[in-house]
């Protein structure tokens, strides 16, 4: 992903535009991008300092020093402000975006051809307040920014009408933080008539009664929960804040309200073994959700889990694209193994949707999780770094049966 960063960069510049970037990775490594073709990187809740980088460019005045800003000067070196992140405290009260300056056909045809319906994403919040030792948050840190429950139903309204959009995919790192916001959120979508169907990304404790029939009445379609493991002491290693009994009953709110529910898992987290593994497989089995994604885990700088297993990354510390998937630092198993779980386990929920179970889509699965079986003892790291936590129960990590792991065909 950064190769297609750099290639547009040079691409603009070499039409003579001046090349601005934020976002996450750019805020972590600003050298690298300003080595590779861009102008200016803006660290932290950057709108404000764009317009006024943008209005000293226009105005063809010397750039002054902006909060958040890195560059390269005429010697090469590298200039920061002395605000390494700049701050938007109003961000919440920012006027709709100008999607009139953008012309939609070529992301409608995309989206339509691809997927049979026309997609767009927005935003109600910005940033997330809960402490998962794995996440990084280099933009907002820990604040949260709420928009007002109409201007986001007007978002929709005028998404709905005026662009034609027939699905909506909520951007937010955790929709539905606040019970009562999303009551009123609700009333407004039906006030103004501006329900269309979304998706967002919550957690699974926020899923209470009232707040999922709340998202029920406003469109929503499908939640996907940050489950991460169905291993209570894998949950409590991340520090996550989150029990497995919370999930089980979002499931059945969600399943109950007509709801998809969603799972996001990752596999290789320091401490998870072949015992933790096999219980979220179970786990997956038992709350069957209705999709899947699965990651690895990925250490990223300034979380705690980077500093556990930094002396361990070797050159390689990013992955090149979003298939890249590969484990980085010393997990218990290797790459191959955690993709071999990885694919047998998409393909066992992917075929809980299919009505006609074929004898061959069984005996695809089947071979898949033999596959598994068959790597889990050779792919073993007897190296791998596991940090000191005190499990809740002792369990013995030996394999379970075939009629154990491969997928159920019936019930």
């Amino acid at each position: 992903m950064r190769d297609v960063a750099w290639k547009i960069a040079h691409a603009a510049r070499a039409m003579g535009a001046i090349t601005v970037v934020h976002g996450s990775d750019s805020t972590d490594n600003p050298l690298l991008f300003l080595e590779n073709g861009f102008d200016y990187v803006l660290c932290g809740e950057a709108e404000e300092s764009l317009v006024r980088l943008c209005r000293s460019i226009l105005d063809a005045e010397e750039v002054p020093e902006i909060d958040g800003m890195v560059r390269l000067d005429e010697s090469g070196c590298l200039v920061r402000s002395s605000q390494r992140l700049s701050k938007n405290p109003a961000w919440s009260q920012l006027p709709l975006p100008a999607r009139d300056l953008i012309d939609m056909e070529p992301y409608r045809k995309a989206w339509v051809d691809a997927h049979g319906y026309f997609s767009t994403n927005m935003v109600s919040s910005r940033g997330c307040p809960y402490r998962c030792n794995w996440c990084a948050k280099p933009i907002s840190g820990n604040k949260f920014h709420l928009r007002s429950a109409s201007a986001v139903a007007e978002e929709m309204k005028f998404l709905k009408d005026s662009a034609g959009v027939q699905h909506i995919w909520f951007g937010d790192d955790v929709f539905a933080l606040d019970r009562h916001w999303v009551q009123q959120f609700a009333a407004e979508v039906k006030k103004t008539d501006a329900s269309v169907p979304f998706k967002i990304q919550s957690r699974a404790d926020l899923m209470c009664e009232t707040t999922v029939q709340s998202l029920k009445a406003a469109g929503c379609a499908e939640v996907w929960m940050g489950v991460e493991s169905g291993s209570q002491a894998v949950l409590n290693a991340m520090e996550k804040g989150l029990t497995l009994s919370s999930v089980r009953t979002a499931r059945r709110l969600l399943r109950e309200a007509g709801i998809r529910a969603c799972f996001f898992l990752q596999f290789g987290y320091p401490g998870e073994t072949w015992t933790e593994l096999q219980e979220t497989i179970a786990f997956v089995r038992e709350t069957r959700p209705d999709d899947v994604g699965i990651s690895f885990s990925y250490p990223l700088p300034g979380t705690v889990f980077y500093e556990r297993v930094q002396e361990q990354l070797g050159q390689k510390r990013n992955w090149t694209d979003s298939d890249d998937l590969c484990i980085m630092f010393t997990a218990a198993y290797t790459t191959d193994f955690y993709r071999a779980v990885r694919d047998a386990l998409h393909a066992e929920v992917d075929s809980w949707r299919v009505h006609d179970f074929s004898r061959e889509t069984e005996a695809q699965i089947v071979n898949m999780w033999e596959r598994v079986i068959h790597l889990e003892p050779v792919s073993r790291n007897p190296d791998a770094f596991a940090p000191p936590v005190k499990h809740a129960h002792v369990q013995n990590s030996a394999f379970v049966s075939i009629a154990q792991l491969v997928p159920a065909t019936e019930g």
